[in-house]
């Protein structure tokens, strides 16, 4: 089947729905992330914390009228959101420490040794949950203030 080239109506009903697009899979990779961890997947976890959190606040930057966001480094994103509300300086103090994950977590090239699945351990995943949910938490404030 053919792609069709999307409307301007089209175009139009996803840049309103955009920012719900992402922050439900913001939603659905912290569920994983979670399920991973238990299961003692560190690494996944880890990684799809950093994922999860990276789309919680690209789903802000969506919501504020961003046409469009680019990168993955929370470092930069949160930079970008307190363009439009300063206090992401807060969150970004704890999520700049998922960055790390975004490659560490998959590659074995991005370790000095071992693989990714042999060095992530539940301390990582523990603590890469728990602040991927803080980001969630904090965004999902940011969409009630928004909204109202």
């Amino acid at each position: 089947m053919p792609y069709d080239e999307p409307t301007s109506s089209d175009k139009d009903s996803l840049s309103n729905n955009e920012h719900e697009r992402w922050r439900k899979q913001a939603s659905m990779d912290l569920e994983d992330a979670r399920f991973a961890r238990d299961n003692s997947r560190h690494a996944l976890a880890c990684f799809l914390s950093h994922q999860a959190a990276e789309k919680a606040v690209v789903a802000y930057l969506y919501l504020r009228g961003a046409e469009f966001v680019w990168g993955h480094g929370l470092a930069d994103l949160c930079e970008d959101a307190m363009a439009f509300d300063p206090s992401f300086d807060l969150v970004k103090s704890s999520a700049v420490h998922l960055d790390k994950h975004f490659l560490g977590a998959r590659y074995p090239s991005s370790l000095p040794a071992g693989v990714p699945s042999e060095v992530y351990d539940d301390f990582d995943s523990n603590r890469a949950v728990s602040i991927a949910t803080e980001v969630l938490k904090f965004v999902d404030t940011r969409f009630e203030s928004y909204s109202s």
